[in-house]
């Protein structure tokens, strides 16, 4: 985010158009064009020119005074320097719709950084390179090379793909959707998404909307629409997908915590609702922008038709909703409204028969339910029932009530003008119930978004000192992996480690067994063998008589196995009995846009196989933490189920958050494994850790 703003973008009142040309097929003339409508005044700069499509043409921006927003089509060869004349004409908003930046090679990508800095000299609010354009309808500007103007609206939207633009705002036009402003972010150069999420959330905009491929700055976003969210809804397809970041992982964690797993905890931390799609995106926007928030997830359906009535029951089944259980004042009172073969129960079923006015005491009994939070009004095409007046009586019950209610008039063209009037009236409708569900789920996630308060992670007394060293240590010797001989990090920490120490002799080794009461583990302490398993350099329950052999059979092993492998000594370990608590995994990954990622799940041998696990971008609050422990589908095993022990959540909710303190504290950090950390009721011991560094981070 550049924290320059984005001021005077969508309300200026005089906007050049740098490149402005009659050529058919030119993007300079369709911006001309598409500012045909534009309620200030606009100006053509074309050196080349004296007039293009009858606008006087000035030969460059130094010639036109108080000019509030540039937009620039010229070749991308001089675009930098047009830009550069625009600030020295004072001028504060630019749009760069010119390609060949940083979408076109070496080249490009230089000439895209001179752009940066020159709006960075200036302190320009610049959109794009490589941008289709901005609009705002409050001000009739159509600042685009797109085919169609927006139509009016209370939303505002953005998008890292211009095609996904106009392709939008053709098929919002149809259903009757508008906008306020639309933003073709470009290549950002300068401005962002984080920058207009944060612009939005204070203007009057009623839910910000975007298609993104990628966030600039993960960490920025979440802070900015953490705050925005509490108020103005933030709605996202993320697409790009990808397990790239997975496959350059090396360990469990980073394999885990790919890169969609890293957008999926950076939104949800953001308080975003996230759409898997299309259609989603425009689903919980129509609601969101509507709709009133529901105080319960509680939901009533209303139909006249079974079948479909069960879709939607099954859909509330497949959200975070539930289906509302009416007191009985309730249903008594369907009973005495409906027919005798009606079902009062939810869902209520009025039947086939039911006219408009059967809809209305039903949909307003039980939105006077205290149990009822949101209602689905589903209806089939009859005979006897006319659209239009349903379409009135919902609008009536959701005013009168004040909860959300989501229509769905399944049919074509029967149902195309209520549909319209329902609009008017803030509530969406859909032909499918399932998507009727989706939406007023969304409005549901909005709610607990709005009412969830932030707090700071909690800041630990560790020894910071001595986790550097450990990887000072590390670094010099030029190791870039690092196994248990960096157990010291985590009882700099204070994540709990079992007792013990590393051996370089077999003498040190009996010593230190026999500072450990019972039998013990031992391991091969080697940056260079990390599967120690897989060469026999690990033994379990050696008795203090066995250490001395047990210790040069290991170093053994460890020589026959890779002659030039640097052996630290072996690793002498209190033997923790894993069949008393829970084996789970604790770690971090770095992600390029989000920074480190904590990772938490079932671990030990099922942490591959199982892949429960959950993730959340660092530092991570006690409450943020608390929620990775429920997360997990083995949470029931956590808290004793089938009459095990509970493990201790206490510790494992601190260990999760002094590691994240870790990972927020070192950035040369890259990925790390706690596995197992084993849960017992008695706290949690860190048994095995292995971590990648950077040491140019240091």
């Amino acid at each position: 985010m550049t924290g320059v703003g984005v001021g005077g973008l969508f309300d200026p009142e005089r906007v050049a158009v740098v490149g402005a040309t009659d050529r058919e097929g030119s993007v300079g003339r369709a911006v001309l064009e598409n500012l045909d409508s534009f309620d200030g005044e606009v100006v053509a700069v074309n050196p080349s020119r004296d007039s293009v499509l009858g606008y006087r043409c000035h030969d460059s921006l130094a010639d036109v005074p108080d000019i509030d927003l540039a937009v620039v089509v010229v070749p991308p060869s001089v675009a930098v320097e047009v830009v550069r004349a625009a600030g020295e004409s004072g001028i504060e908003n630019v749009v760069v719709i010119t390609a060949g930046f940083g979408e076109a090679g070496s080249e490009g990508a230089a000439r895209e950084r001179d752009l940066a800095a020159v709006a960075d000299e200036y302190g320009l609010t610049l959109v794009g390179p490589n941008s289709l354009g901005i609009m705002s309808t409050p001000a009739s500007m159509n600042a685009t090379f797109g085919p169609a103007d927006a139509l009016p609206g209370s939303m505002s939207f953005m998008s890292q793909s211009g095609a996904f633009i106009t392709a939008a705002l053709d098929w919002a036009g149809d259903q009757g959707i508008g906008f306020r402003h639309v933003v073709s972010l470009g290549n950002e150069a300068v401005l962002d998404e984080t920058d207009f999420v944060e612009a939005w959330g204070d203007d009057e905009t009623s839910v910000v909307l975007g298609y993104l491929e990628g966030i600039s700055d993960g960490r920025a976003f979440i802070d900015t629409a953490r705050d925005v969210t509490d108020e103005t809804p933030v709605v996202l397809v993320k697409s790009g997908r990808t397990e790239a970041g997975a496959q350059a992982a090396s360990s469990h964690t980073g394999t885990i915590a790919g890169s969609d797993a890293a957008y999926e905890a950076g939104l949800d931390q953001a308080g975003v609702v996230r759409a898997e799609n299309v259609q989603q995106l425009f689903d919980y926007a129509r609601a969101l922008d509507g709709l009133p928030l529901p105080d319960s997830d509680s939901v009533a359906v209303v139909t006249n038709a079974g079948g479909p009535g069960v879709m939607a029951t099954d859909a509330v089944g497949d959200s975070t909703l539930s289906m509302a259980s009416f007191t009985d004042e309730t249903l008594d009172a369907l009973a005495d409204a409906l027919p005798e073969n009606a079902n009062r129960y939810n869902p209520v079923d009025v039947i086939g028969d039911a006219g408009v006015e059967r809809f209305r005491t039903a949909l307003d009994t039980v939105l006077g339910d205290p149990n009822v939070g949101a209602a689905v009004v589903v209806a089939a095409p009859t005979a006897v029932l006319d659209y239009a007046d349903l379409a009135e009586v919902v609008g009536e019950a959701q005013d009168a009530h004040g909860l959300p209610v989501a229509a769905v008039l399944m049919g074509g063209s029967r149902a195309a003008e209520p549909a319209a009037r329902l609009r008017e009236s803030g509530v969406p409708n859909y032909f499918d119930p399932a998507r009727a569900v989706d939406s007023l789920d969304a409005l549901a996630r909005q709610r607990r978004i709005a009412e969830r308060d932030y707090e700071p992670p909690r800041e630990f007394d560790v020894d910071r000192e001595a986790a550097r060293e450990i990887l000072e240590e590390a670094a010099d010797r030029g190791e870039t992996r690092l196994g248990v001989e960096a157990m010291g990090l985590l009882d700099a920490y204070g994540i709990p480690t079992p007792e013990g120490g590393i051996a370089e002799t077999p003498e040190d080794a009996v010593s230190l067994a026999h500072e450990v009461e019972g039998d013990v583990v031992m391991k091969i302490v080697s940056p260079d063998i990390l599967h120690k398993s897989d060469i026999g350099g690990v033994k379990v329950g050696v008795p203090n008589e066995g250490v001395y052999d047990a210790y040069e059979d290991l170093v053994s092993r460890a020589r026959n196995y890779q002659p030039d492998a640097t052996v630290l000594g072996v690793q002498v370990q209190e033997l923790v009995d894993t069949d008393r608590g829970t084996e789970t995994i604790l770690g971090v990954n770095r992600d390029p846009q989000f920074g480190p990622l904590v990772l938490f799940g079932l671990g030990g041998i099922f942490v591959e196989v199982m892949e429960d696990t959950t993730v959340r971008v660092a530092p991570v609050s006690e409450r943020e933490a608390d929620g990775m422990l429920s997360d997990i589908h083995a949470a029931p095993l956590l808290r004793g189920a089938r009459g095990r022990e509970p493990a201790d959540l206490d510790a494992l909710r601190e260990s999760i958050e002094r590691l994240s303190q870790l990972a927020t504290d070192f950035p040369a950090i890259l990925e790390l494994d706690i596995n197992p950390l084993v849960a017992t009721a008695d706290g949690v011991q860190a048994v095995d850790v292995r971590l990648t560094i950077d040491p140019d981070d240091l």
